[in-house]
């Protein structure tokens, strides 16, 4: 049952790629929910239900980005920054979690702190109305990272701090395609491409890991 869950979510993610680019409808906005929302049935099937919850989040997050508006990506951004909470306390209160595992790995702690630095130098200036949320935003995110290095790096959960990393990424090239590039930036045409790999990535290294 959980294996045919996740090639399902995984045939959703593969349709999505090629909509990405593409206006907002109601297929986009289906197989883009649906490759999360099979993953948290997966969580929720295992009794882990905080990573349900988690993923749950991410996928009402999709559904509401997907449609493009600035009312529905404010409610989008609240509804993914709610699910990284949710991860952080998946992440803390894993039998295995050691705070003291966060301190001893300075590198990726520092490349967390230098992403978060540079999105709050970058991004508010040229957010708009968005500025409130987008500088809450940031150190949400940050903090499920931070909260992944407290896992120990073996087993399976080997997965989760990359997996969280790729997460790290696909925000910051979703908000440089947002708040930084031009409109008819050259770039645009292959960010979507990315920011969709790295994130629906992060969320099946999620399951693979912890489930």
């Amino acid at each position: 049952m959980t294996q045919a869950l996740f090639w399902f979510a995984a045939a959703n993610a593969f349709a999505y790629l090629f909509l990405t680019a593409r206006p907002a409808s109601i297929l986009r906005t289906a197989t883009k929910t649906l490759s999360v929302a099979m993953l948290a049935m997966i969580a929720g099937l295992a009794g882990l239900w905080l990573l349900c919850l988690a993923l749950a989040l991410c996928a009402v997050g999709d559904a509401l980005l997907s449609r493009e508006t600035d009312q529905t990506f404010m409610a989008g951004i609240g509804a993914f920054a709610l699910g990284h909470l949710a991860y952080v306390a998946v992440f803390l209160s894993h039998p295995t979690s050691d705070l003291a595992l966060v301190s001893a790995q300075l590198l990726p702690l520092a490349v967390l702190v230098g992403f978060g630095v540079a999105m709050a130098i970058l991004l508010p200036p040229r957010a708009g109305e968005l500025r409130g949320p987008v500088l809450a935003y940031i150190p949400i995110i940050l903090g499920m990272g931070i909260a992944a290095l407290a896992l120990p790096q073996a087993g399976p959960l080997v997965w989760v701090f990359p997996a969280a990393m790729s997460f790290v990424a696909s925000d910051l090239i979703l908000a440089t395609e947002k708040f930084l590039l031009r409109p008819e930036h050259p770039l645009l045409r292959v960010t979507p491409y990315a920011v969709w790999p790295l994130y629906w990535g992060a969320q099946a290294g999620f399951i693979i890991a912890l489930v």
